[in-house]
């Protein structure tokens, strides 16, 4: 009896162990599951779940004319139950000092410049008239009701005109180059003579600036450097370039000159003869009638 009893109860130990094992894999499938949720969740509703972020569409800096309407926008990304209490515009100077840096317009605030303006909720920033004294760096600064913040900066410049236009030449490379002191956005071609250059004397590079000559430059070499505000130029010239065929030329000129004056020649010739001819026959007719 008693042995029956000891494999009997041996017999429901393992049981047992397999029944608590199988809560203790039950309880972390619990745990397990809010964590799958929420990747779940994360995955179907991502906007939903993004915090306050501000950022410029480019990252390049932006050239105004003076004169003209600096548009400064922002793109302002806000996460579920999320509101923008304050948006603040600030500009400080392109050498990075700070104890420049002025505040240029705060929304939901109205501005005292009359040039100065936003909207879009403060995310677009607008100056009418642009001047010098208008371009710096300008940083946006947005906070929500939590007093979260987010901020991004922008570099605002003049558009400046062309200026200075030089062409040098390199003799050992065969190389033409074409340079310009400050303007912006230059544009950059070339001109042989008068016309534009052929793949017969040099091949320009992509941006323009260089010019490859195919054989010893000749003649005048233009280089033209061009944007918004206009265009200017600089030339090096060459030694004259011999022009091919003009002695054909001339002599075929010289030949129809010829050919038209012997024409002329025989004409008179040929006019003359039978003036003279006509005028022998009226003499002799009044003799003939007398005979």
């Amino acid at each position: 009896m008693l042995r029956g009893q000891s494999r009997s109860l041996n017999e429901a130990a393992p049981s047992s162990e397999n029944s608590e094992h199988e809560g203790e894999e039950a309880m972390r499938s619990r745990h397990q599951c809010p964590v799958w949720g929420v990747y779940l969740l994360l995955v179907l509703f991502p906007g939903q779940w993004e915090c306050l972020s501000v950022h410029f569409p480019s990252e390049q800096p932006l050239h105004v004319i003076l004169t003209q309407t600096l548009v400064l926008e922002a793109q302002i990304d806000l996460g579920m139950g999320e509101q923008v209490t304050l948006v603040t515009w600030e500009r400080e100077s392109l050498g990075g000092d700070s104890s420049e840096k002025v505040k240029v317009a705060e929304f939901p605030q109205k501005t005292a410049n009359p040039r100065i303006t936003t909207e879009k909720q403060g995310a677009t920033l607008r100056v009418t008239d642009f001047r010098h004294e208008d371009q710096g760096v300008y940083t946006i600064t947005v906070m929500e009701q939590g007093n979260v913040q987010s901020l991004a900066s922008k570099i605002i410049q003049v558009y400046e005109a062309v200026h200075h236009v030089s062409v040098a030449i390199n003799v050992s490379h065969s190389l033409l180059s074409c340079g310009e002191a400050w303007g912006t956005d230059p544009r950059f071609s070339w001109l042989h003579e008068t016309g534009v250059v052929t793949e017969e004397v040099g091949r320009v590079s992509a941006d323009g600036k260089v010019l490859q000559l195919f054989a010893k430059p000749c003649g005048h070499f233009t280089c033209i450097v061009s944007n918004s505000l206009g265009h200017s130029s600089a030339t090096y010239t060459a030694e004259p370039c011999e022009r091919q065929g003009s002695g054909t030329m001339v002599a075929v000129v010289f030949l129809v000159i010829l050919l038209i004056c012997g024409g002329a020649l025989a004409f008179l010739v040929w006019r003359r003869r039978r003036t003279y001819k006509n005028r022998g026959e009226r003499l002799r007719e009044p003799y003939e009638d007398q005979l």
